[in-house]
């Protein structure tokens, strides 16, 4: 799931795909006899950010992990990084990850750094970019990730499974060596070099939506590692992905008659002051712009599919409401789509970008569908199901009414997030089989009411599943993720980052105060 917790940035939320790796329970240093005490004994020189908008006190680095820890001779990977220093007495360093899949660290850390400057008060705040996102090896689709966002075979099943194939074989050839080794299982194993490297004994982690993927992953690689970790927004670690679209169409829809009853007592509303009958214009809107996509100043026909995936990032905060209607307004009134673009990269073509050599891409080197064809590669690689192609044909119309009833608007959107997984390499199963009863100290799971993108059983259904380790603190308010929105949660995040204070499993807040 993909987390947007600063409203400053806004991306495009795009498919899922391809990739594999990583099974069993490593050890630091060494992996099937290897020995990786070069990179664990890495230190990171830290100089001012260069080439990108970033305040003056933000410094910039980067790791080096191996590309395949099963074979570390086979090649390297260098991670960015990104930090504030404290401002007080540094303990080390809180690692953030902001979500995802395919969100970039550094860049939003640069963007929406004074969100976490409580948190400086003890530990010098330090974000990264995955690998295979943003600076480290980014993947891409080239023009294919648009074909993947709009893939839809008609009638024929079989169209649609030769599109997809396609889709992914075009992956595998912009994307570099780094995609068969882009999983979270990997990316874990990052986190514990990157730990190492800033000289912690202990990684002290705060992970949002699909962070809390990567950070119970972590755990459960590297119980004795564990510091103090927090998920926030917190992702399933057992649904199969068609489960994980239906629920996550659902949660959309649900955000979007949020805004439309907001919308409408709003005379500036593009869709009337008529609820029922604006949910019916968006639903025209979005099938109208898919049979006669707009061209744009990009160079690309602006769909509507691609109208889906902006909104859908725009629900993520209500702060973002006013924006998305007056954005919503220059496209019904105008046709003027650059408002509406500002929540996603659009999905361009790109130049392809390899980065064979495993250094850091400049800004500017970044592919346009990274963060769309990273969701992919990582969300496949996470998941062990791969159905057949009969099987796809025998289910295909009942997943289309499945998703169909879930969200009239994004219901096609999510589908086609799941199908992109035909034609890519298995995925692990570690995460579903292996993550859980994790014996660490004490963590702090937050499950926002409202979530429109990672509900609130998840959250329960998650520690359950870690085991007594796991305390929930339950937020009653709406948006995905609590720390930004909710005061509360942010207060008692920190506290139990700076000072070990951790709230009795069960407390809550409110949704406009502080009940616990």
């Amino acid at each position: 799931m993909l987390a947007k917790l600063s409203t400053r940035r806004c991306a495009l939320a795009g498919a899922v795909g391809l990739a594999l790796l990583g099974t069993g329970l490593p050890t630091a240093t060494r992996t099937n006899g290897a020995d990786l005490s070069r990179f664990y004994d890495q230190k990171i020189a830290w100089s001012r950010c260069e080439g990108m908008s970033a305040a003056d006190d933000l410094q910039c680095g980067k790791v080096t992990v191996p590309l395949d820890y099963a074979n570390p001779r086979s090649g390297t990977l260098d991670l960015a990084l990104a930090r504030y220093r404290a401002t007080g007495r540094a303990r080390g360093s809180v690692l953030l990850n902001f979500g995802g899949p395919g969100g970039a660290g550094v860049g939003e850390l640069a963007a929406g750094g004074d969100e976490f400057m409580g948190l400086a008060k003890g530990y010098d705040v330090v974000s990264f970019d995955p690998r295979g996102v943003g600076r480290s090896s980014p993947v891409s689709c080239g023009d294919d990730t648009e074909a993947a966002l709009a893939a839809e075979g008609g009638d024929d099943p079989r169209a649609l499974l030769r599109q997809l194939k396609r889709v992914a074989a075009a992956c595998a050839e912009h994307s570099g060596p780094v995609l068969p080794h882009i999983g979270t299982v990997d990316a874990a194993r990052d986190l514990d070099v990157m730990r190492a490297a800033l000289g912690d004994k202990k990684l002290n982690y705060l992970g949002f939506s699909y962070g809390t993927r990567l950070g119970a992953v972590y755990a459960a690689q590297f119980p004795k590692k564990v510091g103090r970790l927090v998920l926030d927004g917190v992702d399933t670690l057992t649904e199969p992905l068609t489960e994980q679209g239906r629920v996550g169409a659902e949660g959309q829809q649900t955000a979007l008659e949020d805004f439309i009853d907001w919308c409408v007592d709003d005379v500036a509303c593009p869709f009337g002051q008529d609820a029922r009958k604006a949910r019916e214009q968006v639903v025209r809107l979005v099938g109208s712009l898919d049979e006669d996509p707009v061209p744009t100043d990009w160079g690309y026909d602006f769909s509507g599919q691609d109208l889906v995936g902006a909104i859908g990032q725009a629900l993520y905060s209500r702060e973002l409401w006013p924006l998305l209607e007056r954005a919503l307004a220059q496209l019904v009134e105008d046709g003027d789509t650059r408002g509406i673009e500002a929540f996603s990269s659009g999905g361009t073509a790109l130049p392809a970008f390899a980065a064979a050599d495993g250094e850091l891409a400049d800004e500017d080197e970044v592919p346009p569908d990274n963060l769309a064809a990273a969701l992919m590669a990582i969300n496949c690689a996470d998941d062990p199901d791969r159905p057949t192609a009969d099987e796809i044909t025998r289910d295909l119309g009942r997943l289309r009414s499945a998703y169909e009833k879930a969200s009239p608007v994004f219901g096609r959107y999510r589908l086609t997030e799941v199908l992109t997984c035909y034609g890519r390499p298995k995925g692990t199963d570690f995460i579903r089989e292996k993550v859980r009863d994790v014996d660490t100290p004490k963590m702090l799971l937050v499950g926002t009411r409202g979530d429109p993108a990672t509900p609130y059983r998840w959250t329960v259904e998650t520690a359950k599943r870690l085991g007594d380790s796991a305390v929930v603190l339950d937020n009653k308010g709406d948006g995905h993720t609590g720390y930004a929105s909710s005061k509360c949660v942010q207060r008692k995040v920190d506290a139990f980052l700076l000072y070990g204070s951790l709230p009795p499993s069960g407390s809550s807040c409110g949704s406009e105060q502080d009940t616990s």
